[in-house]
């Protein structure tokens, strides 16, 4: 019986993590529709769970711009280096519901004339 209880227990905790990381890391917080939004990069992070911008957008201020988790935004070709404050960016990508959340999930982002396809999949043409 303890052998069943373990692979119960850890069966368990495995379908709670999966069903943690799905939540986190879907798409439902975001619209259909994507936008495209140009601005200059403020801060950038690399770290997990996933690499953000942040940039300033001439008419409607500080977004929070979420990329893919990090092995994806590398096989992008986004890497350390890619870009730094400072630099314009333009980016495409599907805004929160929340009209209140200055949040965008970013399919493609262009970076002094390189484009970064993050989500290539899902990239619908602008």
């Amino acid at each position: 019986m303890p052998h069943f209880s373990r692979f119960l227990a850890g069966g368990t905790a495995a379908m709670l993590f999966a069903a943690t990381a799905y939540a986190h890391h879907g798409w439902s917080w975001a619209d259909a529709d994507q936008i495209e939004l140009s601005g200059t990069i403020k801060e950038i992070s690399m770290s997990p769970p996933h690499p953000t911008l942040a940039v300033e957008t001439a008419g409607d201020g500080l977004w929070r711009i979420e990329l893919g988790n990090p092995r994806q935004t590398e096989r992008s070709g986004f890497i350390q280096g890619s870009a730094k404050p400072g630099d314009e960016v333009t980016v495409l990508g599907n805004r929160s519901t929340d009209r209140n959340e200055k949040r965008l999930k970013a399919v493609r982002i262009t970076v002094s004339g390189k484009t970064y396809d993050i989500y290539p999949e899902r990239i619908r043409a602008k």
